[in-house]
């Protein structure tokens, strides 16, 4: 290791446990020394990439990352014309072959009927970016409450109805977008669906990315043949972060990442042979991360199995 990458990592143990200069800009830069550039000298043509909410934010970020390496990026989502226009916009930025198909991650009859008319074989690299953080309750088609739908039962579905297709790649790749809000969580499945009374936006969000990390693993040690991944982007500056949570985007908007320093992790993971054969981490800025900081946010393998079977009765 040379020196300027030492320098960075004793800095770091330094100053991560401050959070604020870890999961801002300037942890950014200061952890990205450490990266090692031609992790992502790949020619990824061939491989077939899905990122839910790629038109927008981190995913979008990803979405042009990857195709200028190479990939066939199929954009997954909601709206068409947003879509469609970032679609159009994406492929005269980049020259990549980039592809729209419409689906809504928190209509479980949406996901269906999507996988149904996918024809595509084999999938490589399947990203659950998609979320939402609303501030005030509301109930999908579904009988859900929409977070809970959005951030985790609709990637459940989506996972599942696709797995033996991540699984018939040479190097399937299965990545979850969580947040680093999920520290603030311990898993207790009955709390997941929230009702309208005391409804928080930002706990519910941050219960749903807790949800998220635990089914990573549970999925990681479940899958064969297929590399399993959650990792958090930071703080980035986004469209959805500015219309979820406005006033923390005006306080810490001189700090927050750009939309590709959050994806870089994403495009490392999606990308980068370095990954293979290490499924089931927790990963922040290219390195595995702990996924507790206190022994309060534990659940128990009770409270896994309970999340497994809440979300089979979701589905």
């Amino acid at each position: 290791m040379n020196i300027k990458r030492l320098a960075a990592r004793s800095l770091s143990a330094v100053l991560d446990p401050t959070i604020a200069l870890s999961y801002d800009r300037t942890g950014y830069r200061r952890h990205s020394q450490q990266f090692d550039p031609a992790d992502l000298d790949v020619d990824l043509t061939g491989r077939q990439v899905l990122i839910t909410g790629a038109n927008s934010g981190i995913g979008r970020a990803t979405a042009a990352a990857l195709a200028r390496l190479g990939a066939t990026v199929w954009m997954l989502c909601r709206s068409p014309q947003r879509g469609e226009a970032a679609r159009l916009a994406l492929t005269e930025e980049t020259g990549g072959d980039l592809r729209l198909a419409v689906v809504d991650l928190s209509d479980q009859a949406s996901i269906r009927a999507f996988v149904a008319g996918f024809a595509l074989p084999v999938i490589d690299v399947l990203v659950h970016n998609a979320g939402v953080l609303p501030q005030d309750w509301r109930q999908t088609a579904d009988g859900l409450e929409l977070t809970l739908a959005t951030n985790l039962v609709g990637p459940y579905l989506l996972t599942r109805l696709l797995q033996d297709r991540l699984a018939a790649s040479d190097d399937g790749r299965l990545i979850f977008v969580s947040s680093g809000g999920m520290y603030t969580q311990k898993l207790k499945v009955a709390q997941l669906d929230a009702r309208a009374k005391g409804f928080d936006g930002v706990v519910a969000y941050a219960r749903t990315k807790r949800a998220m990390v635990v089914l990573s693993e549970v999925l990681a040690a479940e899958l064969t043949g297929v590399g399993v991944h959650c990792m958090h982007p930071g703080w980035a500056s986004t469209p959805g972060v500015a219309t979820s949570i406005p006033r923390f985007h005006k306080v810490t908007a001189a700090i927050l990442r750009t939309p590709q320093q959050g994806a870089d992790t994403i495009i490392w993971l999606a990308a980068a042979a370095a990954v293979r054969g290490r499924s089931g981490a927790f990963w922040f800025d290219r390195q595995p991360r702990r996924t507790h900081y206190t022994p309060l946010t534990r659940e128990s393998g009770r409270e896994r199995a309970r999340l497994m079977a809440a979300l089979e009765a979701w589905c």
